[in-house]
């Protein structure tokens, strides 16, 4: 098992001579998440620790198989945070979480993953250990590899180090359940947000069988996570009475929220320009009703145009194929995060264009690693 840069860069190296395929695992919580790929296990989660920390800046640089956790355990002592809540059991790695991208609800106020991230140290295809980005938070230097290296899966680098911004704890962080008239259209529902004065961190919307599960209403509703000074607060839990009955929910039901995927459930995220979010949303349950899914949790980031779904479908393959090629209204895209293994050959690859292999033949000339998880083809990379 390597824990050191030059014994993952060395493995590496010799995987790439003998083009041998190599399967980057973190702390193997995203395993199960997109394709399936194979080769040897590429093991970067015993490669722990955090390397720098300097509360005044408010940047920490951590090796790659840190969880999240102890990153959370070391800034809460100065009181701060690293914002970041991914779709990931617990355990997750702070480097699987910027290889995948993976956004929580926190990404509508404190921003996507991509912005938190300020450095990155890879190993690339060749073996080559380099470095994008740095530790400061005024850092420009040349092409955006940091972003490159950004929800890529792994695919052109094996992330090894990461310095990534962090915030201050907020004085008062509360969570609040608002429902309003069913019957009400949802435009009618959400049309007062507008106006609303409030700045919130997370703003989700809650089917009715995902708000059940979470044990917080038994109707769609409005999950709401407000934070700053207990006037700011306070003057925003007043405003949220215009929306309909407010209710204050233990703000541990956003970490709930993030884990409530059933097991063997496949789950894709619907987007769109948010002033289409009501259609979108619409769309999805209607799909998802005609599907038979039997009570599928769908939660909609309502600023960001971005509806989330988690459904178990045991159906036939022609079936299977309808339900996956109809997840998104036209004018939408649909990011898969998981499927059967019958189900992937419906989901076009994301990388398959000129850019995409161009870069990824420059970093992984012999594509060995994570080969085939993003869908792409041998004869693709080859061309």
């Amino acid at each position: 098992m390597s824990t050191t840069v030059a014994e993952l860069a060395a493995q590496v190296a010799q995987a790439h001579v003998s083009a041998e395929p190599l399967r980057v695992v973190g702390g193997g919580t995203w395993l199960q998440a997109g394709r399936s790929c194979f080769g040897t296990a590429l093991r970067v989660g015993e490669y722990v620790g955090i390397v720098d920390y300097t509360p005044g800046d408010l940047t920490l640089t951590a090796r790659a198989g840190t969880t999240l956790e102890a990153i959370a355990e070391a800034t809460a002592a100065h009181g701060q945070w690293l914002p970041l809540d991914p779709e990931a059991l617990p355990g997750a790695t702070i480097g699987a979480t910027i290889a995948t991208a993976s956004d929580g609800p926190l990404a509508f106020a404190m921003g996507r993953v991509r912005d938190q991230v300020l450095g990155i140290e890879c190993v690339t295809g060749t073996g080559e250990v380099t470095r994008a980005g740095g530790r400061v938070v005024k850092n420009v230097a040349g092409f955006d590899l940091v972003r490159l290296h950004t929800g890529a899966w792994g695919t052109l680098g094996v992330i090894t180090e990461v310095s990534v911004r962090l915030r201050a704890r907020p004085e008062v962080d509360r969570a609040f359940v608002v429902a309003s008239d069913d019957r009400v259209s949802l435009e009618s529902r959400l049309a007062p947000l507008a106006d609303l004065l409030i700045a919130p961190l997370a703003l989700e919307l809650l089917s009715g069988a995902l708000a059940t599960a979470l044990g917080v209403h038994d109707h769609m509703c409005l999950l709401v996570r407000l934070a700053g000074n207990a006037t700011r607060v306070n003057a925003q839990v007043e405003a949220l009475g215009a929306l309909g009955d407010v209710k204050e929910v233990p703000v541990s039901v956003f970490d709930a929220l993030s884990r409530l995927s059933p097991a063997g459930a496949m789950v894709a995220r619907v987007s769109h320009m948010p002033t289409h979010f009501s259609a979108t949303w619409r769309h999805v349950m209607d799909h998802l009703s005609a599907s038979q899914c039997w009570q599928p949790l769908v939660r909609g980031s309502i600023a960001r145009g971005v509806v989330r779904v988690g459904a178990l479908f045991e159906q036939d393959v022609p079936v299977l194929e309808r339900f996956v090629r109809g997840m998104a209204p036209p004018g939408a895209a649909v990011a898969w995060e998981m499927l059967p293994d019958d189900g992937w050959q419906y989901v076009p690859s994301s990388v398959s264009d000129r850019v995409s292999m161009g870069l990824r033949r420059a970093l992984d000339p012999a594509w060995i690693l994570n080969r085939g998880l993003l869908g792409e083809s041998m004869d693709a990379v080859r061309v």
